[in-house]
């Protein structure tokens, strides 16, 4: 730990929470990885070639998200609201001394991980 560094003592609802955004965030982004590259259907299409490169951009057709998928993206979004609201307004960041929220915010990111 580095010489200056400052130990937050985090409630455990706090970390908890925490630990569920991180969480909650990373299966969203590897689900929506799954999905179709638009929600509605559109068709396909490539661009021209890029100048001084053999690079095409292009993306295939796509169906658009079933309604099974558009509503689990939804969920998570509102889950991923609910949690970063939960640990953006816990009553703990009232404790702690302004010009060390920055810190403790970027300590809390990292707290499961000690």
């Amino acid at each position: 730990m580095p010489k200056n560094s400052v130990v937050f003592p985090f409630p455990q609802d706090l970390r908890e929470a925490q630990v569920a955004l991180h969480r909650t965030r990373a299966e969203c982004e590897e689900y929506a990885r799954t999905l179709p590259w638009s929600v509605e259907p559109m068709p396909g299409w490539e661009a021209d070639k890029q100048l001084h490169s053999t690079y095409v951009s292009a993306k295939p057709e796509s169906p658009g998200y079933s309604d099974g998928q558009a509503q689990r993206i939804a969920d998570y979004r509102a889950r991923l609201l609910e949690l970063s609201i939960a640990v953006s307004t816990h009553p703990f960041w009232e404790t702690v001394d302004s010009g060390d929220v920055v810190a403790a915010r970027m300590a809390l990111k990292h707290a499961h991980e000690s």
